[in-house]
């Protein structure tokens, strides 16, 4: 049996809701088709955005979206895609597809979606192939409220009022599809282009985010750091707010990507291997976390993971280039974990966005027509939406076994726990065992005999179990009953499941 000591008096870092964001691209159906529809749609929209989509992305609570990209930011540029649509310019999506890229959702629709998700947004600017007034221009043309060449041009196409930038990324994987830099270059490179991201509203400041590392590269986190840190202007408040990184979970290898494993048929061997891939995670925050703190040790500058997620082969019959992949259990605990994980890093991890929104790599929706379906991910994003903006609380797991083996073994059981403002406790954990069940004693520090359980919902199944258009809901949340309360707080949490507990005074 393990047992998880809860010490509530020892509250931590606060839970960021942006670690629970999300990342959306002009790639595959993502955007058009998921997203967007048009407003001469068939399918219920409201000025072109699936109604269906929206109302289970604000069930979800989602709190910020990432958009263009991406690889396809370092290609974007933003006025191909404002003004009338039939005026705009089509493009060839080099990165995903070689399809025709029409630009009909531009920068006006991602603020009419924004707002109807009511989330925060994230703007990710064109460094690779753009120019410092390109990038310069689009800020003045989103946010400036006065008279200006690209404040009168927004209003000319029809938006009076600025719009709020909460984050903008000045590039995306420089060292890589953003322009294949050396990390010194790229951080001069972002030194020259943050100074023109004004900000014209003092009450609204963008966040800037500078592009980190790909998974492991600390080389990159080293150099790029100590090269914006020299001559004293990474210590100016608003010089850099974020430090990105990208890492996703391949399943079956990390050498080839042309085979990275099917989404629903694999091993029992395979799937642990994926959870431990997976589990790496930890261990990248930690390492480029140590970094940073040498530079910035108050740790005003967020790690911004803001891509993240299972990358397997795509769908048979798809489209490689789309990136369309099911969602099965498996992504579930993936997913779970992460979550967990970065919860517990909320000291320096203050944004995370998983790839992608709808119908791309590790979604939390898929889309067929007129029809949506739930990912067994989706419904870990909406268990989990209680830690936003939570405290995070000192947890600790005793007695906690070990499954897998050898080079894939990996705890049974992850966990988190938060303390939001009205003093409710959310507990989320894991099983990632494939067999056996776990009986978990829940201990609190302080007040234990006060706390009772509120809400209790999970998500179990078998490790390939996935929902499809036919059959759209094989996996979904159910409520928990197999806990008691009689002598403490005692659960069993069933094999290969998710697990949301909340208490109350």
């Amino acid at each position: 049996m393990a047992k998880l000591i809860i010490n509530n008096e020892n509250k931590k870092s606060k839970i960021a809701p942006e670690i629970y964001g999300h990342f959306s691209e002009h790639l595959g159906r993502c955007i058009y088709e998921g997203l967007y529809v048009g407003e001469n749609s068939d399918i219920p929209n409201v000025n072109g955005m699936r109604s269906d989509v929206v109302e289970a992305l604000k069930e979800m609570k989602i709190p910020v979206l990432r958009w263009p990209g991406g690889c396809f930011a370092d290609e974007y540029h933003w006025m191909d895609g404002i003004g009338p649509k039939n005026k705009r310019k089509k493009m060839i999506n080099t990165h995903w597809g070689g399809v025709v890229e029409d630009n009909s959702f531009g920068t006006h629709e991602f603020f009419e979606l924004t707002k109807q998700l009511g989330c925060k947004t994230y703007v990710n600017a064109n460094l690779g192939s753009g120019t410092v007034r390109e990038m310069s221009e689009w800020v003045e043309y989103m946010t400036f409220n006065g008279v200006s060449p690209m404040a009168d041009l927004r209003k000319e196409n029809g938006h009076e009022e600025p719009w709020k930038v909460d984050y903008l990324g000045v590039g995306n994987e420089n060292w890589g599809c953003g322009g294949n830099m050396r990390p010194t270059f790229y951080a001069d490179e972002y030194r020259r282009y943050q100074t023109y991201v004004r900000n014209y509203d003092a009450s609204k400041p963008i966040q800037k985010i500078c592009c980190g590392p790909n998974s492991d590269d600390y080389n990159w986190t080293k150099n790029v750091l100590e090269t914006c840190f020299d001559h004293t202007p990474a210590h100016f408040h608003g010089f850099m707010d974020g430090f990105s990184l990208h890492y996703y979970t391949l399943p079956e290898t990390v050498d080839d990507w042309n085979f990275k494993g099917s989404a629903t048929e694999f091993t029992e061997d395979i799937f642990y291997q994926t959870l431990k891939r997976s589990l790496f995670m930890d261990e990248l925050i930690r390492k480029h976390g140590a970094i940073m703190d040498q530079y910035d040790p108050d740790k005003k500058i967020g790690l911004m993971v803001d891509e993240w997620g299972i990358w397997t082969d795509v769908e048979p019959g798809t489209n490689p280039g789309f990136l369309y992949q099911q969602n099965t259990m498996r992504d579930a605990l993936v997913a779970g974990m992460n979550l967990n994980i970065f919860n517990k890093h909320s000291d320096r991890v203050k944004m995370a966005c998983i790839a992608q929104l709808v119908n791309v790599l590790q979604s939390v929706i898929l889309t067929d027509g007129e029809k949506m379906i739930k990912t067994p991910t989706y419904y870990v994003f909406k268990m989990f939406r209680h830690h936003q903006g939570a405290t995070l609380l000192d947890s600790t797991l005793c007695n906690n076994s070990n499954v897998g083996a050898g080079q894939n073994e990996l705890p049974k059981i992850i966990e988190s726990v938060s303390e939001n403002e009205n003093g409710e406790i959310t507990i989320t954990l894991t099983n990632n065992s494939l067999e056996a069940a776990e009986d978990v004693e829940i201990a609190l520090v302080k007040d234990a005999d006060k706390f009772k359980v509120s809400e209790a919902i999970v998500l179990k199944g078998r490790m390939a179990d996935h929902n499809t258009f036919d059959d759209p809901e094989v996996v979904k949340e159910e409520s928990f009953k197999d806990y008691r309360e009689d002598n403490g707080l005692m659960c069993t949490i069933p094999a290969c499941s998710v697990l949301m507990l909340r208490l109350k005074k």
